[in-house]
Parts: C-alpha cells; structure tokens; sequence
C-alpha cells in the first residue's frame, strides 16, 4: 500500500520518545517524513534520534523534564530554530506509582499528576502559540484505560489519564478556529512500564508498533478532533461519551422520583455525545421547558 499520510515538511515533537510507546511513534513519523524532536529524560533520545538519522530521517535529541515550563520552552525553540515550526504534539511522557487507594502517598499522587497531567498540559501550552500563528496544529495525548475504565492500584494515574480527557474537550473548542486538532490515544502496549502486568502471550501481541499508527493517523492532516482513539496488538476503537435524552420531572424533583425511574433513565435510548459543557445545559433547559416525562 502506497503511502497517503505523509510528514514532509512537518515537524514533530514527541515527548517519552526513549523507548518504549514514544520511541515507535517517533519512528512512524521519521519514517513518513516528519523531522522529530525526540525527548526523553534518559540517554534513550539521543539514542533514537540517532536511529532516526541513520535511516536518512531528519531528528534532534532533548532532554527537558516535561513538567519543567521552561524546559519545554527552550524545547519548542529549538525545534522552531532547527525547521521553522512545530506541527505536531505528541504527549506520551509517563510513569507509574501503583499502590492500592489506601496506601497512596501524596508524594506518589504528586509525582504522577506532575508528569502526566501537568507535562501535558505544559507541552500544549509551549506550542500553542506558534500552531496559531501556523494556524495548523495536532495535538496528541495519551489516555489510558485505566483512565476511562478504572483499573486496581491506579487511583493516581487513572485520575491523571481521566483529566487528559478534559483537557482534550477543551483544547478542541479553543483550537478548532487556528486549524488546530486535538485527540487523545489510549493505547495498550507491553512497554517497560507495564510489561510486569502482562503474560508473554498478551506481550507479544502487544508491541508498541502495533499501537503507533493510530498516533501517526492522529497527528496527519487528516485527523478528526475530539476523538479517543484506543488501540492495541493492532485493534483499533472509538471510545464514545455520550448522554441520553433525560427524564424532565418538572420544577420541583424529588430524590425518590429518580429512584423509582432509574432503570427508565439508565436504558433511555437516544444517547447522543455532547459538544461542549453549555450543549448539556441547553439540553437540560430545553427539556424542562417542555412537559414532564
């Protein structure tokens, strides 16, 4: 299959790129043209970004702490002093401090947040600016199922995986008149992080490659906005929030009212996703404007 989704002339910067996830996003890219910024705390950017240009591709190595403002800042500099721009953000930096809810330090609670949450929050901000300017931006952050669903000894990362979300919802509404996409991966991938929670068997399928094109999808020219991507040992979802209709009890509800119609308002049909914060409260006046259900 010929190659639609091409990066010549773009440029990327994808943060946790010293292995693992971040390493074969940033190679997928490399491969389809894209110079890339390859940033990792460790001796593992520099060695990717090597790969890159020993492949012919076009790669810098950085190693700015993603949580560190101006860190990040002299990152996207570089970026835009070396290529002339940013197009492409791909927030994957990560770490994992699991312990059960109870034995949750705040210190454990800080360290994840600090990283996820605020690095990608951090690295959004950097490029803001310059993908207005641009106007033409792709802004790719990593959710999780841990995030979406919940998972055991997770409350701090799934917290800060749930919040990217948001993030993603809101960055969509500001982006979308500068050119400006925004998207969130949830990706299932024996990397070093999670390698110790998977059997061999799942590990095998399980391989960061597998995951990459639904980044590469994500960050083209061709990407939706507002979208959770999952993907997995090759699969690829559509995760969806969506709400229903409602059941309009008029001006005065009662607590008893909505337990004796809660199987009626859990299975109503005609759920819908809901655009934007004031879409839910239209949709609630709306509804108690007409006649109780």
């Amino acid at each position: 299959m010929s190659e639609t989704l091409r990066f010549d002339g773009r440029v990327a910067i994808v943060t946790g790129a010293g292995g693992g996830l971040g390493r074969a996003h940033a190679l997928a890219l490399a491969e389809r043209g894209c110079a890339v910024m390859v940033n990792d705390l460790g001796p593992g950017a520099q060695a990717v970004a090597d790969e890159i240009t020993a492949s012919a591709g076009t790669a810098l190595a950085d190693t700015a702490s993603v949580s560190d403002p101006a860190g990040v800042a002299a990152m996207v500099s570089r970026a835009v002093a070396a290529w002339g721009r940013v197009d492409i953000l791909i927030a994957n930096a990560g770490i994992l401090r699991d312990k059960s809810f109870a034995n949750v330090t705040p210190d454990m609670l800080d360290a994840v947040l600090d990283v996820h949450l605020r690095g990608s929050w951090t690295c959004a901000q950097a490029v803001w600016g310059t993908m207005r300017e641009q106007g033409y931006g792709r802004i790719v952050l990593t959710t999780s199922s841990s995030g979406l669903y919940g998972n055991f000894g997770q409350s701090n990362y799934a917290a800060a995986k749930a919040a990217l979300v948001g993030l993603m919802n809101t960055l969509h509404i500001e982006g979308a008149k500068h050119g400006i996409r925004v998207n969130c991966l949830s990706p299932a991938a024996a990397t070093q992080m999670t390698e110790a929670l998977l059997p061999p068997e799942a590990a095998a399928l399980l391989t960061p490659a597998s995951v990459a094109p639904g980044a590469v999808f994500l960050a083209s020219e061709q990407a939706p906005s507002k979208v959770i991507l999952g993907a997995g040992a090759g699969v690829f979802s559509l995760v969806k929030i969506e709400e229903t209709p409602g059941i309009a009890f008029g001006p005065a509800p009662d607590a008893d009212q909505i337990a004796a119609r809660w199987q009626e308002i859990a299975g109503q049909p005609g759920a819908t996703p809901i655009e934007a914060a004031w879409a839910q409260t239209r949709k609630f006046t709306e509804r108690a404007a007409g006649q109780e259900d």
